[in-house]
């Protein structure tokens, strides 16, 4: 059973760590253990849950980029019709981008994300590897690509639209390190996106743009676990923690973007590297 109090809890940090570049899954794995309650990160009840709490986040992506999104897909079927992406067409050339990023990881996501979670979803191995996570963001922002000069606003996509597919596939591939535990979506793609040239704004905007679809695709795909009946009491607090989930990814990016038009993934690096480190030293000695 998870209670309406641990539901909202485990949503709200669901809600703001899918988004900073911190790892939602491995928080959420490390979280029940610290505080001692007896949630099993590997029971169905707990894996439906949590399907809740992401489609609510992909649903406040969808919502705050919606702008984003109708020109997307308004350039990627122009593109079909006339059966080109021409050169000035930023939104086609974005929208094709987003397509070909998000193929590694859905197709490597279908076949080996259970396998992984179960793999590595304990608290001591998701500790382990937001350390890991804060050596990435760290090494990052040491060897990215110098980035060419940000716009602020809905133009700086031009940047993005810049990309070949080839960096599309990288950022995409680099995606794929957030299926275990402990290495966070956002973080990965962000990046990767710098390493192949973009600012740090760019990179968040590319990565929340990127992870909608993911968290969107893979929660609908579960969602009829709700309807079985043995799930039916997860109705409520699933709901609670969705609520809060959306909420905190609300203003979570509405930070970020502002957050990143000026400053680095530094400080978050710094973060994943201490909280990782005094994590696994509290489970070792539990």
């Amino acid at each position: 059973m998870i209670t309406y109090f641990q539901a909202i809890i485990i949503g709200l940090i669901q809600g703001i760590s899918e988004l900073f570049p911190v790892s939602s899954l491995g928080h959420s794995v490390i979280l029940p253990k610290l505080v001692g309650w007896n949630i099993n990160q590997n029971d169905p009840f707990f894996l439906t849950f949590l399907v809740a709490t992401h489609l609510a986040t992909a649903l406040v992506l969808f919502v705050f980029f919606w702008k984003e999104w109708v020109n997307i897909i308004k350039g990627i079927f122009r593109s079909l019709a006339q059966r080109q992406i021409k050169s000035d067409d930023v939104w086609a050339k974005v929208g094709w981008l987003l397509v070909v990023g998000t193929i590694p990881t859905g197709i490597l996501g279908l076949i080996f994300q259970d396998k992984l979670r179960s793999l590595f979803a304990s608290p001591q191995s998701a500790a382990f590897f937001l350390i890991l996570n804060g050596a990435v963001l760290y090494a990052a922002e040491i060897l990215r690509k110098k980035a060419p000069e940000n716009k602020s606003g809905r133009e700086s996509y031009g940047n993005i639209a810049k990309l070949s597919w080839w960096q599309a596939v990288w950022v995409g591939i680099s995606q794929i390190l957030s299926l275990i535990p402990g290495l966070s979506r956002s973080g990965s793609t962000m990046a990767g996106s710098l390493l192949v040239g973009l600012s740090n704004e760019d990179a968040a905007k590319f990565s929340f743009l990127l992870a909608t679809p993911i968290i969107g695709a893979a929660a609908a795909l579960s969602l009829s676990d709700f309807f079985k009946p043995q799930n039916y009491y997860l109705i409520g607090p699933s709901l609670a923690g969705a609520l809060a989930a959306a909420v905190a990814a609300y203003f979570s990016v509405k930070f970020l973007i502002k957050y990143f038009h000026t400053n680095k993934l530094t400080p978050f690096a710094l973060y994943c590297l201490t909280a990782g480190v005094v994590y696994s030293i509290i489970l070792y000695f539990r």
